[in-house]
Formats: structure tokens, C-alpha cells, sequence
């Protein structure tokens, strides 16, 4: 009868269509407690767009990541690529797109509503890091892809000439990105360093 009367009086009091902030408590403690839940019993769902200029190593990466071997002469993305990759209870949908200049239009469209886009960039590419840069800032300036978190992974550090990841940070100018979360590492898929971090990383961006 307690509980009844209650929340009866709640209406009572608060008015038709305003909710007794005691019930709201309640309602967003129980909100969350389901989600926890979920994703302690049940499995999350992400996907990520894959991109990057071509020879960056993006499919080096998915993979490495997919079947833990590294491969020195990958064939070249035409178009794209889907792969399925499970990390704990997350299943990770990864789009490698190609890099090629033919390609390059078409980035956008397969970043629209992804949780996050992983941008691959040659570290010891000096020629190209300037491209690089030029193209992922063409591509967030669109309006679609606004608030998107955006992973930069400065790839070949196993290379002596490879920039080291504040060099990568500063060549891209990542810093004047606004509007969304950004984070870079320096991997190598060859020796697969740093490969964990860039994984748990995603895996955390599941429900963004």
C-alpha cells in the first residue's frame, strides 16, 4: 500500500507530467544499473571506418589484429574491405577503405555514424604527411561526421626514420582539431607494438 500511495501522492503533489525527483533518482539509478548489465552478459556492437593514404598500412593492421600474423606484401584495398573482429564481449566491425586518390571520395559516406574513425599514417613517409594531413582535415570539416572520436596511428615505428608520435601530432596539427575526441599512438603492425593499447582504446568507444 506504501509503495501505491506514494507514488499516487507524488502526482498529487507534483502535478500531471512532473515526476517526483525521488521516482526520477530511482528510474535513472535503475536506467543504469541495466546497462551494466548489458554489458556485463551481452554483447556490444561498434564499427569503425579504417582510413588513410595508400601503403599506410591499414590493411596490414585489420590483419594483424584478425589473425595475429603479419603479412610484408599485402594487395592493395580497391574500394573496401569488411572485417569482424571480437575483443571480450565487443564485436568490432572494422571498414578498411583504400587509400588510393580514386578512393578518397568516398571516405566520407563510410564514416557517417561509425563510433569512431581510425586514421592510418605512414610514419616514415615524410613526403606524404602533408597529403595525409590535408586529406583528414578535408574530411572532418564535413558537417556529417561532426563529433565523430577520431584514433590517428602514426604506423611503422619499427622504422628508424619513422616520427616519433609527438611528430606525428604536430605534422597532422591534431591539436587545431575541435569539436571531437582525438588520440594518437605510434604502432607497428610488423612487430605489433602498441597494438593493445590501440585495441582497448576502441573497445572503450563501443558505446560513444
Amino acid at each position: 500500500g506504501k509503495t501505491a500511495f506514494f507514488v499516487w501522492n507524488a502526482v498529487d503533489r507534483y502535478g500531471v507530467g512532473m515526476e517526483n525527483p525521488h521516482v526520477a533518482r530511482l528510474r535513472k539509478l535503475w536506467g543504469g544499473f541495466m546497462e551494466w548489465i548489458r554489458s556485463m552478459f551481452f554483447q556490444q556492437e561498434m564499427e569503425l571506418a579504417l582510413i588513410g593514404l595508400q601503403n599506410a598500412g591499414k590493411s596490414s593492421f585489420v590483419n594483424v589484429l584478425t589473425t595475429g600474423v603479419y603479412t610484408e606484401d599485402m594487395i592493395p584495398t580497391v574500394g573496401f574491405n569488411m572485417r569482424k573482429l571480437t575483443k571480450g564481449r565487443v564485436q568490432i566491425k572494422m571498414w578498411d577503405l583504400g587509400g588510393q586518390p580514386r578512393f578518397r571520395s568516398m571516405w566520407e559516406r563510410y564514416c557517417r555514424g561509425v563510433n569512431t574513425i581510425v586514421y592510418m599514417v605512414d610514419a616514415a613517409d615524410h613526403d606524404n604527411i602533408d597529403v595525409a594531413k590535408a586529406e583528414l582535415h578535408e574530411l572532418l570539416a564535413r558537417p556529417t561526421l561532426a563529433g565523430i572520436p577520431l584514433l590517428v596511428l602514426g604506423n611503422k615505428n619499427d622504422l628508424y626514420e619513422a616520427l616519433k608520435v609527438q611528430d606525428v601530432i604536430e605534422r597532422m596539427e591534431l591539436s587545431t582539431l575541435e569539436g571531437r575526441e582525438v588520440c594518437c599512438y605510434n604502432i607497428s603492425c610488423k612487430n605489433q607494438t602498441n597494438l593493445d593499447i590501440t585495441l582497448d582504446w576502441l573497445v572503450k568507444h563501443a558505446k560513444k
